[in-house]
């Protein structure tokens, strides 16, 4: 092969690298949400069966919420840097 096919089948692997990095993040976005959903559901739901606990259980589930998003924002950040990882 000669040099210009090899530059243009490493662009092809960045952007397919991109593509699979919008996909992976467009996941992990999703679970992060569907997961804070149920949490604050529970959280409610708890709150509704017994208010004299409405405190812990509110600090709980943020303590929970905070989790959840830092677990998110690491996946994000593994997305963007296996995105932008040179080819080759």
């Amino acid at each position: 092969m000669d040099a210009n096919a090899v530059q243009v089948a490493r662009w092809i692997a960045l952007q397919w690298g991109f593509v699979a990095a919008g996909f992976g993040a467009g996941l992990v976005v999703l679970g992060a949400a569907f997961g804070i959903g149920k949490l604050a559901a529970a959280a409610m739901d708890a709150s509704g069966r017994q208010p004299e606990v409405a405190g812990q259980v509110r600090t709980s589930m943020l303590l929970a919420a905070v989790l959840i998003e830092g677990a998110t924002f690491f996946a994000l950040v593994i997305c963007i840097i296996l995105a932008t990882k040179s080819v080759g």
